[in-house]
């Protein structure tokens, strides 16, 4: 027996983690649990496995009965399992069946029991006395014989799916049986079938420790899911492989363990050893993990990741190298016990050491050494030799940590943490908790390396505030980096970050944080930003990082940003008016509405270009080239390169008409203006001419001429303009020659040829394209009547003529309405005519120049040209097609002397077309004329004369028609009088038929109508004249519908106000009789 403990290696620390208190029995709190006390050795104890159907509990095995007992050490149930004086050296529990090695009685060798706990077995006994006491049913009893000489079992192992046992003899053999569950399975009812054992391990060394590694999902996926055995001898470790058909069984350690020493890790993965000067952990491939603890080891035990060493029994002294013994002396001493000098008081050492966490959690003494140590319910107990039972529960996690941080131990507290499945928050609350202890000692930079780790459970804030002193800014940056690239930060940790760049002008940070960060984003990782992109847009705008914020905006497609960073800040207006051609119609529109008078400021012509393609529906397109494209020199002689390209890009959006020349569409590029005012153009050499780059081209390809999308309207495009009404105009006109096709061919109509008609009274248009080019329309018209005001006579000039053309153009879709204001409010007099023209207000044009006339003629001014010859031409012009201009123009004519003398020849013109068209009666002209004294006797005597003339010719005519109506009457008078005058007999001398032509013969028929046929010849049903009877019928239905339309009095009306001579009409209606109260009495043949 050794006087000493060996004590723990240096670098282990130690702790109580775990309380020790008596387990007492149910009823007699003063003593042990009955059940321990009773037990009689040699005793086994075994906790039911993890997995087991059985409620936890303990199996105990004393002399030859077997009890279990539950969590307060009361017995469940108790049965006999070996015969006499038999007793087990061995019990293992799985999946409800219980495994037992024993001896018996009349029995050399050891034997194998297989009890099914969940199962009791009622049979009665041989003698018929009774039931027996109740007992699980048992489902093997053989013998284990191996060899011609018995010998004892040292060791056993048994796998969790009950597939595998293996047992260790002392003579150095191992057995194993295999598909021990199947076979249980399949043969119920034989005691003593069993697979054959096989020997997988011979030795002369005395089998210590047994142990199954059961591969888990993980092995078994990575292809290392054997099954394999743990052999221990005094002098060996050997693993051999049981899966399958098996293999060689391997020595993988030449150093062995002692009995009771050796035994699976908690998660069946390794053999632990503990030997004399260390412990040992073991691998299918050898020895792995070593941990330093001298002294003698009489067991192991393993609960959870902590490992269990007993000692063997020793006597304690005030010397010893252990802590623990050194306490246990003095409190002995203390409490007068004593400790003979004789050493016949011997005590045994129960150390739990933590595996994961290299710490000793438990160190304690027991008198009268430990009997056995066993682990259920969470808990650890130890069975003293005294059979006083001890419980060793197990602080909580968070009592553990507290104690660990008194200390200061926050390292070994976060790898406790861990192990114990604190959970991340758990464990960054350490961290934090570190991270402090550190701040506090001044080492900033580990205070911030602990910081980092609680990101994600800890408030940012809390870490922020610690380090807004400058002095640690770099320390603050670290942390915000990281923060952003786990995706945690919010606008104000990227407005704090960019803003300690900028604060230390560290440029290259600033760009491995903005551009790295975007292109491994833009690579398609998966990740997000991990920074807010306005708030970084934002900050570095503001401090002036331009090159930066343009970058992310341009990379995040951030279009309004970039804009206004270029165009506001930066003052880049060529790259804004670039990167917006870019953009596509849609984002260009939504933008150009935004900053389009700001470019318009900077880059007139090239943002009026840009606005013009976008409108037109031509941004975007390209031109292609034909493939033999060839380089030309240009005017200096020089290759004209890449200023083709350039040029041509323009070609595109610069087909504007000539502003103020009447020219056609320009071939001149804005870029080509520019070098013609001295400064060469972007992409274009100096110098260089657009002929010359032209004939390099040998042909050029345009692709289709329709939009590939909706152009925007350009409507809200119009005040943007204001300041820039030379490019207004260019844009409107270009806009709508491109996208419409409507273009003003600058011949406006003479005053001799008739202008189109318009219709007023439509209603606007609905459609919105149709509404804009109204718009497009009337706001060229009076851009044109602004500029007809202008100093420079050709502008002008040029101007008054696109107004006049514009006016005159059936097919320009302006409002003419709005026109007529434009056109009063400009005073342009020829537009108001043009208008009053295409309106159809001719009466409207003579009063205007009539009125014009009287007007110049009181100021006394001359006129350019006369009034009165506009008048007559007007009236010259529409006079044929209105003749109530007619009476007007006559009436004007003869108002003033100084008139009729200008026009001295006109006045028999007007008068000779009132007669030739019957405008006013001869009565109304001369009423009109007699007026004033204007027109003399003498102007129209000629006149006079032939209406006298022709007065007198009618009167002589109308009195001969007279005549001939009354003698015509006075003839058909006396011929009805003798028709009715019954007493003149009337003669008829007709002698052939009128129907048949036939000599007439009796009976024959005559009429009064002098026809005369044979009877035989009419019809029986209508004796009428057969000749006369259609022409009667006639006149029955004139008469007949001169009856129905007698009351239509809105067709009589209608019928007047369209005839050129209503009197004509109502006179006819009253010969009709239409007007009489009767309608004569139809004409009847006899």
């Amino acid at each position: 027996m050794s006087s000493t403990a060996g004590p723990s290696a240096p670098q282990w620390r130690s702790f109580t983690f775990f309380d020790v208190d008596d387990v007492k029995d149910a009823e007699d709190l003063a003593q042990t649990p009955r059940a321990i006390r009773t037990l009689t050795p040699p005793v086994i104890l075994t906790p039911t496995s993890p997995l087991s159907p059985l409620p936890p509990s303990i199996i105990t095995s004393s002399s030859n009965h077997i009890t279990l007992l539950d969590r307060h050490f009361v017995p469940e149930r108790t049965f006999k399992a070996w015969e006499v004086n038999g007793r087990a050296t061995a019990l293992l529990e799985a999946g409800g069946l219980l495994v037992g090695i024993g001896e018996e009685e009349g029995s050399r060798w050891p034997v194998l029991k297989v009890w099914d706990l969940t199962r009791e077995d009622k049979r009665k006994d041989k003698e018929g006395q009774g039931v027996k006491e109740r007992g699980p049913v048992v489902l093997r009893n053989v013998r284990i014989q191996h060899g011609q000489r018995p010998h004892p079992v040292s060791s056993i192992a048994l796998t969790s799916n009950l597939s595998h046992l293996a047992i260790g003899l002392g003579d150095g053999t191992v057995l194993l049986y295999r598909h021990l569950l199947q076979s249980l399975t399949t043969s119920p009812t034989s005691l003593t079938s069993l697979p054959k054992a096989r020997v997988i391990h011979e030795s002369n060394e005395p089998i210590t420790g047994l142990g199954f590694r059961e591969p888990s999902d993980k092995d078994t996926s990575s292809g290392n899911g054997g099954l394999s055995l743990f052999i221990v001898t005094t002098n060996r470790v050997l693993c051999a492989s049981v899966s399958g058909r098996g293999g060689e069984t391997r020595t993988i350690d030449e150093h062995g363990s002692g009995l009771g020493c050796a035994v699976m890790d908690w998660d069946r993965k390794e053999m632990i050893l503990a030997r004399d000067e260390a412990v040992y952990l073991y691998g299918p491939d050898g020895r792995g993990a070593c941990y330093a603890y001298e002294g003698p080891k009489s067991s192991i035990a393993v609960f959870k990741h902590n490992l269990i060493i007993t000692s063997p029994p020793f006597y304690p002294s005030a010397g010893s190298a252990s802590a623990t013994v050194r306490h246990y002396v003095s409190k002995a001493a203390t409490n007068g016990d004593g400790v003979s000098s004789s050493g016949t008081t011997d005590i045994a050492k129960v150390t739990v050491f933590d595996l994961q966490n290299k710490l000793v959690s438990y160190s304690g003494t027991y008198k009268d050494g430990v009997r056995d140590v066993f682990c259920q319910w969470g808990n650890i107990f130890v069975l003293g030799g005294n059979s006083k039972l001890s419980r060793l529960e197990e602080h909580s996690a968070s009592a553990k940590l507290e104690v660990l941080y008194r200390r200061n131990l926050y390292t070994l507290a976060i790898s406790l943490a861990r192990s114990q499945g604190l959970g991340e928050a758990g464990v960054a609350d350490i961290h934090r908790r570190y991270g402090d202890y550190l701040y506090s000692k001044g080492d900033f930079d580990g205070a911030m390396g602990q910081f980092v780790r609680t990101l994600g459970n800890l408030q940012p804030s809390y870490v922020i505030r610690k380090f807004l002193d400058a002095q640690r800014i770099h320390n603050l940056t670290t942390y915000l980096q990281e923060l952003h690239s786990r995706g945690l930060a919010n606008p104000d940790h990227t407005t704090l970050l960019l803003n300690c760049y900028t604060k230390t002008s560290d440029r290259a940070r600033l760009d491995s944080f903005i551009k790295t960060e975007a292109r491994r984003t833009d690579a398609g990782s998966g990740d997000e930003l991990p920074f807010d992109l306005d708030t970084a847009i934002r900050v570095c705008r503001q401090a002036g990082f331009y090159e930066h914020a343009t970058y992310l905006a341009k990379k995040f497609k951030r279009h309004e940003e970039y804009l206004r960073i270029q165009i506001e800040d930066a003052g880049e207006v060529g790259d804004a008016l670039r990167y917006l051609r870019s953009l596509g119609p849609e984002a260009c529109e939504e933008n150009m509405v935004r900053y389009g008078r700001t470019l318009l400021h900077r880059e007139p012509e090239a943002t009026t270009a840009l606005l013009i393609d976008l409108c037109s529906g031509d941004l975007g397109k390209k031109r292609v080239a034909s493939p033999d494209l060839t380089a030309k020199p240009n005017g200096n002689g020089k290759e004209s390169g890449s200023g083709g390209p350039a040029v041509l890009s323009y070609l595109g959006y610069n087909r504007v008409t000539g502003l103020f020349t009447g020219d056609g569409p320009s071939t001149l590029a804005p870029s080509t203006q520019a070098q013609a005012n001295g400064a060469p153009a972007e992409g274009v050499p100096a110098g260089g001419a657009v002929d010359g780059l032209m004939t390099g081209i040998n042909g050029l390809s345009v692709e289709d001429p329709e939009p590939s999308y909706i152009p925007p309207s350009p409507r809200q495009y119009f005040a943007h303009f204001v300041d820039h009404r030379d490019l207004f105009i260019k844009f409107l006109e270009s806009v709508a020659s491109t996208l419409w096709g409507q273009t003003l061919a600058l011949s406006p109509p003479t005053a001799s040829s008739p202008i189109p008609t318009r219709d007023v009274d439509t209603s606007p248009p609905s459609d919105p394209s149709s509404a804009d080019q109204r718009a497009v329309w009337n706001t060229l018209l009076e851009l044109y009547l602004t500029w007809t005001k202008s100093s420079d006579i050709a502008i002008a000039r040029t101007s008054h003529d696109k107004a006049l053309t514009l006016i005159g153009n059936k097919e320009i879709p302006y409002d003419p309405m709005h026109a007529l204001i434009l056109c009063s409010t400009a005073g342009f007099t020829e537009g108001l005519v043009r208008l009053w023209e295409g309106m159809g207000m001719y009466e409207d044009i003579l009063r205007f120049w009539m009125e014009k006339d009287r007007t110049q003629n009181l100021n006394g001014g001359g006129t350019d040209p006369k009034p009165s010859e506009q008048v007559l031409s007007h009236l010259a012009l529409y006079g044929p097609t209105n003749l109530h201009l007619y009476p007007l123009a006559l009436r004007y004519l003869t108002s003033s002397p100084a008139i009729l003398s200008r026009h001295p020849t006109e006045l028999g013109k007007i008068l000779q077309k009132i007669d030739e068209e019957r405008i006013m009666p001869p009565l109304a002209v001369v009423q009109l004329l007699s007026r004033n004294g204007v027109a003399s006797i003498g102007s129209v005597k000629e006149w006079l004369r032939s209406k006298v003339e022709e007065n007198k010719s009618e009167i002589e005519s109308d009195k001969h028609l007279v005549e001939s109506y009354r003698s015509e009457t006075a003839t058909k008078k006396k011929a009805m009088t003798d028709l009715t005058n019954v007493d003149s007999p009337e003669v008829f001398q007709v002698t052939r038929c009128a129907a048949c032509g036939g000599q007439l013969d009796l009976p024959s028929v005559h009429f009064m109508c002098k026809h005369s046929y044979h009877q035989r010849c009419l019809s029986d049903s209508e004796p009428e004249c057969i000749l006369c009877a259609r022409q009667h019928s006639v006149i029955r239905e004139i008469r007949r519908n001169q009856t129905r339309l007698a009351d239509r009095h809105d067709l009589f009306i209608d019928e007047v106000h369209e005839a050129e001579d209503g009197f004509g009409v109502v006179a006819g209606a009253f010969g009709r009789g239409l007007f009489g109260r009767e309608v004569g009495v139809e004409v009847e043949g006899v």
